[in-house]
């Protein structure tokens, strides 16, 4: 599988609570990550066991660059799509995450506003079986690559940051990943409900992430299917999207039914919130292995 997307330092600070407009708050300490959702995607395939994962992307000709890149080898990750820019730093996110795991991120796009496809990148996005993508690199290169993908390869698209779908973008869609505030935001409805119906007119699938709740696939030719979540105390929910995405992901590549795949993301999901950090906190296979026999295998009681 491709991931087309994001890399970013991620400077993590903790504090209490978070802070309101205008106040300085101390931190109860400070810890500096690999990160951006494509990257964190791409890891979370990687360790779920995508048969093989690539990433696309870009960095500055920078330390923090090669540092990504470096995280990124050790994991297995194909990275020789990935530009190196003299005229734009790496991109950094700059996350604060209070004592009940609630966080605020602001990003800094840098490297990744500069992401174009090279012939390289279109001819391993041709090969690939999946590819995934997010919303932190320039639109137009997202729905570039997805037209790239081979007939019966899979789209799937983390419609985050939540923001209008260029139509050519749009209409490349297999599967959109949305939590509950991504989803009423990019259909324009108030209601959960109205929103995935009018996404469904746009997209053959649905994916609503839930939470503590877990997820829920709509699709339009097939009945709904639900997941619940695993029952957990969350302490840092800064991947847990990502892991959920990269986890999913990875079972389409490998030829999972879509209940086993999406069970396999809610369980790698809860073992991520109760982690410190992005990268940090995705499970490894077995984890999640463990936490599916665990979870979904022993029945509704232990969820």
């Amino acid at each position: 599988m491709v991931v087309v997307g994001s890399l970013n330092l991620d400077v993590v600070v903790r504090t209490e609570r978070l802070p309101l407009p205008g106040e300085t708050l101390l931190a109860t300490s400070i810890q500096r990550t690999g990160g951006g959702k494509g990257a964190n995607q791409a890891v979370a395939a990687a360790r779920a066991g995508s048969t093989e994962t690539s990433f696309i992307g870009a960095v500055g000709a920078d330390t923090d660059g090669e540092e990504l890149l470096d995280g990124l080898t050790r994991e297995g990750i194909d990275v020789s799509g990935v530009r190196r820019c003299d005229d734009q730093p790496t991109g950094i996110a700059l996350i604060t995450v209070d004592a009940r795991a609630e966080n605020t991120i602001v990003v800094a796009a840098g490297a990744n506003s500069a992401v174009e496809l090279a012939y390289a990148d279109l001819e391993r996005l041709r090969n690939a079986d999946v590819v995934l993508a997010q919303l932190e690199i320039p639109q137009r290169v997202v729905a570039q690559a997805a037209a790239a993908r081979r007939p019966g390869a899979v789209f799937v698209l983390n419609a985050a940051p939540a923001a209008p779908l260029l139509p050519e973008l749009m209409a490349q869609v297999d599967v959109v990943v949305v939590n509950e505030h991504e989803a009423v935001e990019l259909a324009q409805r108030p209601d959960l409900g109205d929103a995935v119906h009018r996404l469904l007119d746009d997209v053959p699938a649905v994916l609503v992430t839930l939470g503590p709740q877990g997820a829920r696939l709509l699709r339009r030719d097939a009945p709904d299917l639900p997941v619940a979540a695993p029952g957990v105390v969350a302490s840092d929910t800064v991947a847990a999207g990502d892991t959920f995405c990269g986890v999913y992901a990875a079972g389409l590549s490998r030829g999972i039914d879509e209940r086993t795949s999406l069970e396999r993301a809610c369980a790698a999901a809860s073992l991520a919130v109760q982690r410190p950090g992005a990268q940090a906190s995705i499970p490894t296979a077995a984890e999640v292995d463990d936490q599916v026999r665990a979870v979904y295998e022993a029945g509704p009681s232990s969820r």
